[in-house]
């Protein structure tokens, strides 16, 4: 018995500190539920309900279609069309009218009263190059109605004149000598046809140089500077004459598609008589040129005309 009381007395102390040692179990729950809430990862978005998976016969519902505000496009100003005329204004456009309404009540009128009609209503402030217009008929898809070549103008047409020259030995001096800007032979050849090089307004050539000129035909006949014995642009006589006939202002013509001639025959700013001595070797000149092939009225209208000007009729 005293046995037994012995070892309930030691048995109490160990029991008591069994039970400090072991933590109480509504701790124990509430550490557990602690460490659970700190695993889950925090919610700060509500998520969004998983969306049912499509079946055969049902097909997923198209998405909305946005509604965004289309911007208006942006007002594009018109492009002037290629060789139109710039818009004219109240001002100008009236000026015009006034000078054809006179134009149409003066009729067709003599060289010398058209050119004092131009003078006198100038209107540019740079000086003005004065042309003529000659309706002919004639039939230009003919060959034998073509009117094509040149005229040597008294007073020229005051503007300087480049000119070159095919041309070799003593020609190719007294073309040099008559004032010609190039003069050569293979080497200007070579430069038109590798370099396309156009840079002068007349071309002429000697008979032995057609050979080497012949080539140029490609690159000089477009541009109208083929030398061809129709035009006078052929030398067949003295070199220095021809040269000087140019440089002063030989004018060359040719009828277009529709019958007509254009020529300019001098500026503004050149003395009446002037102009009107190179209006009348012109219109010689084209008489002098009628085909015998043409029937009927050869000169049909001529007109006189500034850069800036309507055109006057001129009695033939």
């Amino acid at each position: 018995m005293a046995k037994k009381q012995a070892d309930k007395a030691s048995a109490e102390p160990a029991k008591a500190e069994k039970e400090k040692a072991a933590p109480a179990p509504a701790e124990a729950s509430s550490t557990k539920a602690e460490a659970k809430e700190k695993r889950k990862p925090s919610k700060t978005k509500a998520e969004a309900p998983p969306t049912p998976a499509p079946t055969e016969k049902t097909s997923p519902a198209a998405p909305p279609a946005e509604t965004t505000a289309v911007a208006p496009e942006p007002t594009r100003k018109k492009s002037k069309a290629p060789g139109s005329a710039p818009p004219r204004g109240k001002k100008l456009k009236a000026q015009l009218v006034a000078l054809k309404q006179k134009i149409r009540k003066m009729g067709p009128v003599s060289v010398r009263q058209a050119v004092q009609f131009l003078k006198e209503n100038k209107r540019a402030k740079f000086d003005e190059t004065v042309e003529i217009h000659m309706s002919l008929g004639i039939d230009p898809k003919q060959s034998d109605q073509m009117v094509r070549g040149a005229v040597a103008l008294p007073h020229g047409i005051g503007k300087p004149v480049r000119l070159l020259v095919f041309a070799q030995g003593e020609n190719a001096t007294k073309a040099k000598e008559a004032g010609a800007d190039y003069v050569g032979g293979e080497d200007l050849a070579k430069k038109i046809l590798s370099e396309n090089w156009t840079d002068f307004d007349v071309a002429l050539a000697t008979p032995d140089m057609m050979s080497v000129v012949g080539r140029l035909g490609k690159v000089l006949g477009p541009r109208g500077l083929m030398p061809t014995p129709k035009a006078g642009t052929v030398i067949t006589g003295d070199v220095a004459a021809a040269v000087r006939e140019f440089k002063a202002g030989k004018v060359e013509y040719r009828a277009d598609a529709g019958g007509n001639v254009h020529a300019p025959v001098g500026k503004l700013s050149f003395d009446t008589e002037k102009l009107v001595g190179n209006i009348n070797a012109f219109i010689e000149q084209i008489k002098a040129a009628k085909p015998a092939a043409a029937k009927g009225n050869y000169i049909k209208s001529i007109t006189v005309s500034a850069s800036m000007s309507p055109g006057v009729p001129v009695t033939a």
